[in-house]
């Protein structure tokens, strides 16, 4: 899947794009012709960098019932030609997981277009998914010859029937099905379900990797050979090297960690930072100035796991670093940095968005940071990350750190977090959003009484509004 074209952050698209509840209060006072073509688009066109991640489909949903939107172009979507051509689930995941908000909700377009593309589609599991939350025995039954139908009566086929019912995410379709008394329904189910039972035991008793009894050199080479084959096996090697390696080995680990092929480098490196030896800053020093690419991400990931106090003090002396160890150092100082790291981390966190822009990976640890730190001064950034970045995931995290920085959030962004698509964001909303808004005390209440909503969100809202709370 390619990377999203995400709108600016100031047009309707954009706010919709980005999950913020900027977007649904533009979209409900837009032309409402306008505000559903945007709405199609984000559904159509599933706008996250990581849709495995981040949450868009009770948001895009519940836009869908406030603006009494129509889903004639979900269903074109879903059944194009292109369906056939292109399997891949993120196409029409979004899609269907909307749909199966709106059928919670109540809207029976939707059950049926969900029953209709579990059927027919391609996507077919994700489909059979959500009716499995939200659909009746009833319906569930009347599935069971079309999808048993994409599985021919062979061998081959039966495998791929086995390799479906065991990775189910739901199982209760399968469960029901099991118990047809049909043979070429409850028969051919019962038995792919017996077989991916002993696949997954065959599985369990043919284990790979590492054995009792293996040396400190047998981890090295099954590290290196999983550099060969293109897996990265440092870090289960780490753990492996921590059950077989004694005080006599260390010599040959810290020269593993000073020059040993790539495997082995990373492996050391990994093992002498979680032990807290007292070479591994030197050694991860070294690593980050002759290693390949590899090696110093090995090395700068195992600095950044360090928890000793001489790590955060080699943090302070290397933040100023323009490379990826300056940029860990301020991590570092971030998660376990004082009072007196301020102004380092507020130094990483501008340089970060000045340099990589608002979607850097790095500024999840140090939005976290500013805020656990309470630097007031760095609310001007944390502002600017909040309105532009593409991550829903890091705006929450920058409301977070706005809570615990910004006086103005409760008036501000608060407000409009109520309606985000993130529920730990609406969570932190619901706790600090000023009740003298008319729309925020009507929006808790509607989120008290919607069943989909998350139980914290929930909790959150009745500590403002329940018979305990301050009044509202």
């Amino acid at each position: 899947m390619f990377d999203p074209v995400i709108a600016p952050s100031g047009t309707l698209l954009g706010l919709l794009q980005r999950g913020r509840g900027d977007g649904t209060l533009h979209a409900l006072t837009a032309p409402r012709a306008e505000a559903l073509a945007a709405l199609n688009h984000c559904v159509l066109r599933d706008p996250r960098h990581d849709w495995q991640v981040e949450n868009r489909s009770l948001y895009y949903a519940r836009l869908y019932l406030d603006l009494n939107g129509g889903l004639d172009a979900i269903e074109a979507h879903l059944f194009d030609p292109e369906d056939v051509l292109d399997a891949d689930e993120s196409r029409t995941g979004l899609a269907l997981a909307v749909l199966g908000h709106l059928a919670s909700y109540g809207r029976r377009d939707a059950l049926d277009l969900l029953r209709r593309y579990a059927a027919h589609g391609v996507n077919w599991a994700w489909a059979l998914d959500e009716l499995a939350l939200r659909d009746d025995d009833a319906g569930l039954r009347a599935l069971a010859e079309p999808v048993l139908a994409r599985f021919p009566r062979d061998p081959e086929g039966e495998a791929e029937l086995a390799v479906a019912v065991r990775d189910a995410f739901e199982p209760r379709p399968w469960r029901l099905w099991a118990e047809d008394p049909r043979e070429s329904i409850g028969t051919r189910v019962r038995a792919a379900q017996e077989a991916g039972c002993f696949d997954r035991w065959q599985r369990q008793m043919r284990p790979t990797g590492p054995r009792p009894g293996w040396s400190v050199r047998a981890v090295f080479e099954w590290a290196q050979q999983g550099v060969e084959r293109g897996a990265a096996l440092h870090v289960p090697a780490a753990r492996c090297l921590a059950a077989v390696a004694g005080p006599e080995d260390r010599p040959e680990i810290v020269e593993a960690a000073r020059s040993g092929d790539e495997g082995a480098r990373c492996t050391a490196l990994r093992y002498l930072a979680d032990s807290n030896d007292p070479d591994a800053l030197d050694l991860v020093e070294g690593a980050v100035a002759t290693g390949s690419t590899p090696v110093v991400e090995a090395a700068v990931d195992a600095f950044e796991r360090m928890r000793s106090v001489a790590a955060v003090e080699r943090a302070r002396g290397w933040a100023h670093r323009p490379d990826a160890l300056g940029a860990a150092a301020g991590r570092v100082l971030a998660c376990r940095g004082g009072a007196r790291d301020r102004d380092l981390v507020l130094a990483a966190l501008r340089e970060a968005v000045r340099g990589e822009g608002p979607d850097a990976p790095t500024l999840w640890t140090l939005v976290d940071g500013t805020g656990r730190l309470g630097i007031a001064c760095a609310a001007p950034v944390l502002r600017h990350i909040y309105r532009e970045t593409t991550s829903s995931h890091l705006r929450g995290r920058a409301a977070r750190a706005l809570a615990a920085t910004d006086p103005s959030f409760p008036a501000g962004f608060a407000v409009e977090c109520l309606w985000d698509c993130e529920e730990t964001t609406r969570e932190v909303a619901a706790r600090y959003a000023e009740t003298g808004d008319n729309r925020v005390v009507e929006r808790l209440r509607r989120l008290a009484a919607d069943p989909a909503e998350e139980a914290e969100v929930q909790t959150a809202v009745r500590s403002r509004i329940g018979p305990d709370a301050p009044a509202v």
